[in-house]
């Protein structure tokens, strides 16, 4: 039947019966109308006063009743009796009867007093059945209603039974509309996964020299590099049955389920092997066992038990290949990792500037991009970027560009989406005078010491206009990908941010400094600790003596331990201070060695606003030797 007219027919039911009902009703009544008239003028309710039983009996006897109306089945009367008080005139009274006895019509036929019967009102015999009917109708429509309600909802009462089915979208060929070409900056990883592609076209290349297909490929990397892509590009590639799931997705509020989807997502993938099966975020299902405050959740790692078991179990599952992603390798457990379950773990880090321009070149081909604009400079300009961020970037741009009612994307409309991205939206120009200089001067000492220093990143651009928690920023991008950091340019970064609060400090005074070198202050501590507890650049030593932090669902210890003495402690905080002490001592003495440049840096930005790391260079070329004077090392002591 049309679901229209299903649902039509529910409401059309139950308004049938009230209509029968009501019309049986006025039938009733209508038959009924010159018996109820009449009873009307002769009811219980019509008696004037009342009288007791035994004054009722004492009244026939003295012969003062003329006539007796029984009603209700001889529970209630209306008697006609004659009152001495009222000169002999006839009365209604109303007797309650103890019921239609033999003895009291005896007395009445004896005495020679009229009396009538009335029967009860008997209510229609079909009106009693429809009654009599109407609720249970009403409970089981409405039961009916919720129960296709309840199928029509993912996990409602009505696919009780469908709890222990796997919720994986299958497809016999995946039409995701990617292919290998469309993946771009991850060529070291597309090619461990071209090779998973051909085991399954191909198997005879690699069985033939006793290779075997790998059980399961695990793509580790952080998030926006291109996991999820990747894996929808083999699904095009493959041309095999796929199967598409999240981790989340096994685990439910009720204890077996989960490893009942495990089971039955591997006995439909065996099934149709060879095929793929993908599950995303496998660290939902995949932490490790025994973890957390009071042990784990038994429900997950029951799961997991179950998934471990279907990976590599007594039974095994050849033809079916896992491919999971995550970006919390350090959480999975152990047994997962293992060989023979995922055989191989395929790293998709953050693109370098090659991989960069070629996915700036991917996302470009739907967009109109100025001819002018260089692709290789926008991916120069933004290393740290993800596949997702360049994405976003690209998008942001051409909202912008729309906005402003051009007809392609400019270069301006890929700065204005850099900084938006990474600070945030553009706020309005700050027009108090006096915290304008201010702002003025602390960014011009974070530009004046980038500039100067040998080993730090250059000067892009500084802005007074804010952008986000910000009231002005300084940009720097390095010349290339820095893959390591050396002791050298950590220190040049430390002075870079102490910039800010040596300028304010040397221009306004000791007492003038404010609040808007505290981030700059917390990012200088931060590396200056590194420096000394995991890398090694202290008086200390080359010794590591602080591990990563571990988190208390990881398991093992409720409260992380320390692995250093208290003189060691106090050590690593005497370093610390050592090293941030040394850099602020050399950033107020070079910015007080370049005072005039800086007053001729801090009126120029304040007049435009903002300026670029060419017009801060030509300015600091005519008060002192550029390019950069002053090397890291040899402004304090190692």
């Amino acid at each position: 039947m049309n679901p229209k007219f299903r649902s039509i027919a529910l409401w059309l039911i139950p308004c049938v019966i009230i209509l029968l009902i009501g019309w049986q009703i006025l039938t009733a009544s209508s038959s009924n109308t010159s018996q109820s008239s009449k009873a009307s003028l002769t009811s219980p309710n019509a008696a004037v006063s009342r009288m007791s039983y035994g004054r009722f009996i004492d009244y026939i006897d003295s012969g003062r009743v003329t006539s007796v109306d029984i009603f209700s089945g001889g529970r209630n009367a209306i008697v006609e009796a004659v009152d001495p008080d009222l000169d002999n005139r006839i009365q209604k009274i109303r007797v309650d009867l103890p019921g239609l006895t033999p003895e009291l019509v005896t007395k009445l036929k004896t005495e020679g007093i009229s009396f009538d019967v009335h029967p009860e009102r008997q209510t229609p015999q079909s009106i009693g059945f429809l009654g009599n009917l109407i609720f249970p109708a009403f409970l089981i429509l409405g039961l009916v209603f919720l129960a296709r309600r309840s199928n029509s909802m993912p996990g409602g009462p009505g696919q009780a039974m469908q709890f222990g089915k796997t919720k994986a979208r299958f497809a016999m060929e995946a039409e995701t509309g990617v292919m290998f070409d469309d993946v771009a900056g991850v060529e070291e990883a597309k090619q461990d996964l071209e090779e998973v592609v051909t085991f399954l076209k191909q198997p005879e290349r690699f069985t033939s020299v006793g290779a075997e297909i790998p059980k399961g490929v695990l793509l580790v990397g952080p998030p926006g590099t291109g996991k999820t892509l990747l894996a929808k590009a083999i699904a095009g590639e493959a041309g095999v049955p796929f199967f598409s799931l999240s981790g989340s997705e096994f685990v439910e509020m009720f204890v077996g389920v989960g490893a009942s989807r495990v089971r039955d997502l591997f006995k439909r993938a065996k099934e149709n092997s060879p095929c793929l099966i993908f599950i995303d975020e496998i660290d939902a299902v995949g932490r490790q066992r025994g973890a957390g405050i009071g042990g784990g959740n038994d429900e997950r790692e029951q799961t997991l038990n179950q998934l471990l078991t279907e990976m590599d179990g007594f039974e095994g599952n050849s033809g079916i290949i896992i491919i999971a992603a995550t970006n919390r390798p350090d959480v999975l457990d152990s047994a997962l990792l293992r060989p023979g379950r995922f055989d191989r773990q395929v790293s998709v880090d953050a693109p370098d500037i090659k991989g960069r321009l070629s996915i700036l070149k991917v996302h470009s081909k739907n967009k109109k991009v100025d001819k002018t604009l260089s692709l290789e400079n926008i991916a120069r300009r933004t290393p740290g970027f993800t596949g997702a961020d360049l994405a976003n970037l690209l998008n942001e741009a051409a909202i912008l560009t729309a906005r402003r009612r051009k007809e392609s994307i400019g270069l301006s409309e890929i700065d204005d989406a850099v900084d938006r991205i990474i600070a945030g939206m553009e706020g309005q120009p700050l027009t108090d005078g006096r915290s304008k200089k201010l702002i003025a001067y602390h960014e011009i000492g974070h530009a004046l010491i980038g500039s100067l220093l040998k080993d730090h990143d250059p000067v892009q651009k500084v802005t007074l206009i804010p952008r986000g928690q910000a009231k002005g920023l300084t940009w720097f991008s390095p010349d290339e990908d820095q893959m390591l950091v050396s002791r050298a340019q950590l220190k040049a970064r430390i002075m870079g941010a102490l910039g800010g609060r040596a300028a304010e400090d040397v221009v306004f005074g000791r007492g003038e400094v404010t609040t808007g070198a505290g981030g700059d202050i917390q990012q200088v501590a931060s590396m200056a600790r590194q420096m000394v507890t995991r890398f090694g650049m202290s008086r200390l030593g080359p010794i590591s003596l602080e591990n990563d932090s571990q988190e208390v669902f990881i398991g093992r210890d409720l409260m992380t331990r320390s692995d250093i003495s208290d003189s060691i402690s106090q050590q690593i905080d005497e370093q610390v201070r050592k090293i941030v002490k040394e850099c602020y001592e050399a950033t107020y003495k070079i910015v007080s060695e370049n005072r005039e440049a800086i007053d001729c840096l801090v009126d120029l930005l304040i007049e435009k606003e903002t300026i670029t790391g060419e017009e801060l260079i030509k300015v600091l070329e005519k008060y002192t030797d550029i390019p950069k004077k002053y090397r890291t090392e040899s402004i304090f002591s190692k």
